[in-house]
């Protein structure tokens, strides 16, 4: 590459010694060599390129309502909170239904359904002291209605026969029927 000074030369031009620094100065400010000037072009085009895709994405967008975005977000929020609430809610009631299955079979309920059909649930659900009262409510439908629950006294929980002939009394007939209908042969 030629210096400019040689390239005025080869023309019969040659710029003084004192005016050398303000000739560099102008020439520098308004021209470049064409290396710069590929470059300068080369990222031109690249800024192009990166402005007309960023434009085509734009363009996807144009018609998308911002204010509705919002509403649909803050929805889906209010959604995802509720769900959190209902499962936090289920999850509640299931320990405290687990809590007084517990106390009904510690209390020795017979039938777990029954006994809980007795008990207010919803005012046991909002006591303060849900556990005492649990057992206070289960030894009011035990003193009512004792026959939900085991009895713990032999007396009042036979186990054998309570009175009568000892089964002599059983007609033969009905053995009879019995063993026919089970298929087994008659008894000698």
């Amino acid at each position: 590459m030629k210096n400019i000074y040689e390239i005025l030369k080869e023309y019969g031009l040659e710029v003084p010694e004192d005016k050398k620094a303000d000739f560099d100065k102008a020439w520098k400010e308004n021209y470049r060599t064409i290396s710069d000037y590929d470059k300068v072009v080369s990222q031109r085009d690249n800024y192009k390129t990166s402005l007309d895709d960023v434009n085509a994405q734009l363009e996807e967008f144009k018609d998308v309502d911002v204010k509705d975005l919002q509403g649909q977000i803050t929805k889906l929020q209010g959604d995802l909170k509720a769900k959190d609430d209902e499962y936090a809610a289920k999850e509640a009631d299931r320990m405290f239904m687990d809590s007084v299955k517990e106390a009904v079979k510690t209390a020795g309920g017979r039938n777990e359904k029954a006994v809980i059909a007795m008990l207010d649930i919803d005012a046991l659900k909002k006591s303060k002291n849900q556990s005492d009262d649990i057992k206070t409510a289960l030894e009011n439908v035990k003193k009512s209605d004792g026959y939900l629950f085991g009895v713990d006294e032999p007396i009042n929980n036979p186990v054998g026969g309570t009175g009568g002939s000892g089964g002599a009394d059983i007609g033969g007939d009905d053995v009879a029927a019995l063993r026919a209908a089970m298929g087994l042969p008659e008894k000698k």
